[in-house]
């Protein structure tokens, strides 16, 4: 059930707003430029009589998920159950305490962890997440996603969704559109909590993989996963994941940064009307701001650069300004 004021009652968003007589699809959005394409864009592809009509099984819209339907800041969720498990494992690991990256985990110091760059998270990742069945190891992720909480709101990672973003996910699902996640974070990292927190299932989530092999054991038949990265479903690994975990084109979809610029152009690159929307993050009361677009402040965890914005302007992408045309960020 969805961390919402309405779900609480059964609802969904969109059957909610029927059964209290409003006929606003997105009440969280403030009127504006971007509310008003959403809602266009979805009227004029689910009327027959339009020549833009696109039929119900052509309907396909993705989503990124990191910064797109929840908080990735001060760092991605993934990372934070990554150093979480190296702390929880290191006493069958002493050797940990002398050997980067484990070191730079355990003594928390977070400049000499960045150091260690893309080797040392691989590191990390291949030490937390494998050596382990699928099945145990979406268990460990739903006892953690269960009871972790974010250092600066202290609440659970699951209500720290975009109810806005909830509220596009009702209204597409209920105009016949299949939601699709489509995130660089790990497949089963969020495929545990997807169906509860945005109501999109298991089968419907594209992310990046580890090897896993079909093995035995004790008679019976397991998937174990293996420190070796198969997928990275990332900038332009995107439109691949897509291409073969899907296999339709979307034509409408949704990102936040430099990571989601090719899953916008893929879907912009499709006959007839599509819909291309990046969320940029501009609320540091509410929520954070960085860019560095825009002169927002600079990050490495979801950058959304100055040739993106440009490249939305020029192509005639909608850009969320989450100050200005979200009426409120969190669910209640």
């Amino acid at each position: 059930m969805r961390p919402t004021s309405f779900l609480a009652l059964g609802f969904t968003t969109a059957l909610a707003a029927q059964a209290w007589g409003q006929t606003d699809p997105l009440p969280s959005w403030n009127d504006g430029d971007t509310k008003t394409a959403i809602v266009d864009f979805v009227e004029t592809v689910t009327n027959e009589s339009s020549e833009d009509f696109v039929p119900a099984p052509e309907r396909i819209a993705t989503f990124d998920n990191d910064g797109t339907l929840w908080v990735e800041h001060p760092v991605y969720t993934q990372l934070v159950f990554a150093l979480d498990r190296v702390k929880e494992l290191a006493a069958d690991h002493p050797e940990w305490k002398d050997t980067q990256p484990f070191k730079a985990v355990l003594d928390d110091d977070m400049e000499a962890l960045a150091a260690s760059g893309e080797k040392g998270l691989t590191e990390i990742i291949a030490a937390t997440h494998a050596g382990m069945s699928t099945a145990d190891f979406e268990t460990i992720v739903s006892g953690w996603i269960a009871k972790a909480k974010h250092p600066k709101f202290d609440r659970p990672y699951t209500e720290l969704v975009y109810q806005p973003m909830l509220e596009v996910i009702d209204y597409l699902q209920a105009n016949d559109f299949k939601t699709f996640i489509v995130s660089g974070g790990g497949i089963e990292f969020m495929r545990p909590w997807t169906e509860q927190v945005y109501d999109i299932p298991p089968e419907q989530v594209v992310g990046s993989s580890i090897k896993t092999e079909y093995k035995v054991v004790d008679g019976t038949p397991v998937l174990m996963r293996e420190a070796a990265i198969n997928f990275i479903d990332d900038k332009a690994g995107k439109p691949v994941g897509i291409n073969s975990h899907i296999g339709r084109r979307p034509i409408a979809a949704f990102g936040n940064s430099a990571g989601d610029r090719e899953m916008l152009e893929w879907t912009g690159a499709g006959e007839g009307a599509t819909l291309k929307v990046l969320v940029f993050h501009d609320d540091a009361d509410r929520e954070y701001a960085y860019g560095p677009a825009d002169g927002q402040p600079d990050t490495k965890i979801g950058a959304f650069p100055q040739d993106l914005m440009d490249e939305a302007k020029q192509k005639g992408w909608n850009v969320i300004s989450m100050k200005d045309d979200w009426a409120k960020v969190f669910p209640e």
